[in-house]
């Protein structure tokens, strides 16, 4: 069939309409003329496995990246960047139901501080759209930058001196899984972490990666396909730095940080100026990128996390900062008083607020609270189920991902008396 994509949906996919039904192209644009020639359901849904553009739309652009189309990481880079950070715009303002401007990310390319790479039989690189299988092969991360290309011609070398066993997905087998590249963007500091089943390591893996401040040789012992295990061994230093701003953050293989270093420093900049008062509640605080950054401007600030590794981390980095944060491990909605601080930031996972914090915070009634969130639909429910007691404000997009159909939004909602 054939037909014009009118628009893209929420996740970046372009609408067809055939009759009654919708039919979801990826990698498509909004004016495109297409053909479909092959689809198939995915929860109600029918999305297109082949097609070809008939008729490109006028704001189609051709992609820097020669994997596009195939691999699944970007599936935007053929729309105008301007153009994908007014669809994002249009997303949160949607969702919210209000004006949102998104602030465009610094970097388009080389933004990427982090890349999960895996090491397939099908290839060395990122998993084909639409597809959990089969590995498109890469030699280079256009989004991460140079130094991908360096650590992954690295690794062939090394595979290939050693005839080391790749992971065959389907069968769930192989010993080498992937090869995790993190960098800090504003240190130059680059990190390699390879995970593997158990088995033996060569000695000399390290020495295919000269140029890296820090080697990791991590082992995955479940049946789980993650990209992440028990650390084995390092090499060189055990934490690469990272710095947003004047604070530096220690960044280790196993844990969370921004993807988007450029952006972060935005990020952590513009919930600084939305907070009110001195005493600031950070719930899930992580590593502490808020609540480092906080205190370093000189707020009295504690920060609640349930990962307990996580906040093994901020604590060294409130020490190498020099600043005093009260990070402990615990739950969300078993902290104390909320009326006892004078800002509360909440950034927690795409699901969004656990209810009972919701009905905590209604009942606590902080005077202001910092809601930071990746998922607009859940942002939007949180906020309409805070609506009897707090307005909101303040909201403003920012483009973490380019080329992704993914936003950040900072949102500030401010208690109003009944």
């Amino acid at each position: 069939m054939r037909g014009v994509i009118e628009r893209l949906n929420d996740e970046g996919l372009g609408v067809l309409r055939a009759g009654k039904k919708e039919i979801l192209v990826p990698h498509a644009a909004p004016g495109d003329e297409v053909e479909i020639l092959k689809t198939r359901r995915k929860k109600r849904k029918v999305i297109a496995l082949e097609f070809r553009v008939i008729k490109p739309s006028s704001l189609r652009t051709e992609p820097p990246c020669p994997y596009f189309g195939r691999c699944g990481g970007c599936l935007l880079q053929h729309i105008p960047y301007e153009e994908q950070v007014h669809w994002k715009a249009g997303k949160l303002s949607r969702h919210l139901g209000q004006n949102v401007e998104v602030m465009p990310s610094p970097k388009i390319f080389g933004h990427r501080n982090r890349i999960d790479v895996v090491i397939s039989t099908s290839g060395i690189g990122f998993r084909r759209y639409g597809t959990w299988w089969e590995a498109v092969d890469i030699t280079i991360c256009p989004v991460f930058g140079e130094a991908s290309s360096k650590v992954l011609k690295s690794l062939r070398e090394f595979i290939e001196d050693f005839k080391l066993s790749e992971y065959d997905i389907k069968k769930n087998e192989g010993f080498l899984r992937y090869v995790v590249i993190r960098e800090g963007k504003f240190t130059g500091e680059l990190m390699v972490n390879l995970v593997t089943k158990e088995g033996k390591l060569p000695e000399e893996f390290p020495d295919y990666f000269p140029y890296a401040t820090s080697v990791y040789w991590s082992v995955n012992r479940t049946e789980s396909d993650v990209s992440y295990g028990d650390v084995e061994r390092f090499w060189g230093q055990e934490f690469i730095r990272e710095k947003l701003g004047d604070v530096v953050y220690l960044i280790h293989p196993n844990s969370f940080f921004q993807t988007n270093s450029y952006q972060a420093v935005n990020l952590v900049k513009k919930v600084a100026e939305l907070v009110d008062g001195e005493r600031v509640l950070d719930l899930y605080s992580g590593v502490g990128t808020f609540g480092v950054y906080l205190a370093k401007e000189g707020l009295e600030v504690e920060g609640v996390e349930i990962n307990p590794f996580a906040v093994e981390m901020a604590k060294k980095n409130a020490r190498l900062n020099n600043v005093n944060v009260a990070f402990r491990v615990g739950r969300d909605r078993n902290v104390g008083n909320l009326s006892n601080y004078d800002t509360v930031i909440v950034d927690p996972p795409r699901a969004g607020l656990h209810p009972k914090l919701i009905q905590k915070i209604l009942k606590d009634t902080p005077e202001t609270l910092i809601y930071v969130s990746c998922n607009p639909k859940t942002l939007a429910q949180d906020i309409s189920a805070l609506a009897g007691r707090y307005r909101l404000e303040f909201a403003l997009g920012l483009d973490m991902f380019p080329h992704t159909p993914h936003v950040e939004a900072i949102t500030l909602l401010r208690k109003f008396d009944v």
